[in-house]
């Protein structure tokens, strides 16, 4: 199933795009896209019975904005220099484990809302990565299939980065990772089995109609299951939870100078394969 919320920030109502591609309304079945959804098979499976029905009530989509297709995320976790690609870009060495870091939840937009460069920003970056949405309670999770099964869905994750307050400000990564609207999610939550590989998806991202990375989960350093399973062991991951897993080659970052780091006015537009499209105008803070 494809879930997503859709209105105005703030007052999104639950929805699910059917397999014909008509936007449907789920605010008279469930409350709202969130972990306590997520986590309730009963009403997981209501839902995919309403959905087979096309019973459930029509959305005209014409200007309707997509929120994040995740309401209340306790917290997004993100892994660093997780492809192979991007790691030489950068000139680091492959980690012998993950490289684990924080965005705040409110950090989370949706998919075609505005990106906010900050004020004196001079790096800001993009980075296009599969997101993991967290359905089960995951806990020192000792095997990968018990890592894959706790996982509810997938979707389209934009984290982006200002670079100099990151790396050169002193400090942790936390300053160039947390600045307002830096991580656009969605526009959908494509339920775990509809995705048969997480290994095997394609990664796009273009900046003012050019193509900047175009790569593939196949390259990632720690796959899907070892991150989930590699992340329970330090902390304890709950319903609703999201995971950046990392972004391929092709960061502003990575390329020769002068770098293009994005400026107000830029578009970036970016997909993961059967994960849906994002497209963000930037502009000032």
């Amino acid at each position: 199933m494809k879930l997503l919320r859709v209105g105005p920030a703030g007052a999104e109502r639950p929805a699910l795009l059917d397999a014909g591609g008509t936007l449907r309304d789920l605010s008279e079945l469930v409350t709202d896209v969130d972990g306590a959804l997520l986590a309730d098979d009963a009403a997981i499976e209501r839902v995919r019975a309403a959905a087979a029905s096309g019973e459930l009530p029509v959305l005209d989509a014409s200007g309707l904005r997509i929120g994040p297709p995740v309401a209340r995320i306790g917290k997004v976790v993100c892994i660093g220099l997780n492809y192979h690609d991007h790691a030489a870009e950068t000139g680091a060495e492959p980690p012998a484990e993950p490289v684990v870091f924080f965005k705040a939840a409110d950090t989370v937009v949706g998919p075609d809302d505005t990106v906010l460069v900050p004020r004196g920003s001079k790096k800001t970056d993009w980075e296009v990565e599969l997101a993991v949405v967290i359905g089960r309670t995951a806990r020192y999770v000792e095997s990968h299939e018990a890592a894959l099964a706790c996982v509810a869905g997938y979707a389209v994750a934009h984290d982006v980065s200002e670079r100099e307050f990151q790396i050169e400000r002193g400090g942790t990564w936390d300053k160039g990772k947390n600045c307002e609207t830096f991580n656009p999610l969605g526009p959908w939550l494509v339920t775990a089995d509809e995705v048969q590989d997480p290994q095997a998806l394609g990664l796009k991202l273009w900046v003012n109609g050019e193509l900047k990375q175009d790569g593939t989960t196949a390259d990632q350093i720690f796959p899907v299951a070892e991150v989930v399973r590699y992340v329970s062991q330090f902390m304890t991951l709950y319903p609703g939870d999201v995971i950046n897993t990392g972004t391929p080659a092709g960061v502003a970052m990575g390329q020769p100078e002068p770098k293009p780091y994005l400026r107000a006015g830029d578009v970036v537009e970016l997909e993961v394969e059967g994960l849906g499209r994002q497209r963000q105008e930037l502009k000032g803070a």
